[in-house]
């Protein structure tokens, strides 16, 4: 079929027209959606190659991880609550011995934050020197013992800073199967 010229003005803007409405209707209906799916498939193909980068990268140090978290799980709290009072609290007193500061309170309190990891809180006031109270906190962070640092706060007792006090909040870790994996 042969096409037609165009005679007329008129039917070259219908024409163009119909032509500017497809080519709308192409952007709406074709183009613009397979834009957007191509962006989200190359953005998760982006993710999905980063996760595998991260998953590599763990593979590599798997062995250094799983030795860590056998060491980790050695020097886990016991989990009896007694027996590990009584081994955070003489760490407490080791410490505090080796540092020569003075310990005002020590309270001790259990957190259960899943079925197999329980927690140990102790929070512990104390007063010394700033030499002191680094020797102290240099013994708790150099113990192999299974305790986090949470918080230390440290304020002046005297006018001239000499005399400080040391409020600490340290946790423990204990892992209730440990002792069905062993």
């Amino acid at each position: 079929m042969p096409i037609k010229p165009i005679k007329n003005r008129q039917q070259l803007l219908l024409v163009l027209a119909g032509v500017a409405v497809g080519l709308l209707l192409a952007d709406s209906l074709v183009f613009t959606p397979i834009t957007k799916a191509w962006r989200a498939r190359a953005e998760r193909i982006t993710m999905l190659r980063n996760k595998l980068a991260a998953g590599e990268k763990l593979l590599e140090r798997a062995e250094v991880l799983n030795s860590r978290w056998a060491q980790m799980k050695e020097q886990a709290l016991p989990v009896n609550n007694s027996t590990a009072e009584q081994q955070v609290l003489n760490a407490f007193d080791k410490w505090s011995q080796d540092a020569r500061i003075s310990v005002n309170s020590i309270t001790p309190q259990w957190r259960r934050d899943r079925d197999d990891l329980v927690t140990l809180q102790c929070r512990m006031d104390a007063a010394g020197s700033l030499g002191t109270l680094a020797k102290f906190l240099y013994n708790v962070e150099r113990d192999p013992m299974a305790l986090r640092i949470e918080s230390v706060e440290i304020a002046a007792r005297d006018k001239d800073g000499q005399n400080l006090s040391l409020g600490l909040q340290v946790n423990g870790l204990a892992l209730n199967n440990l002792e069905e994996k062993r």
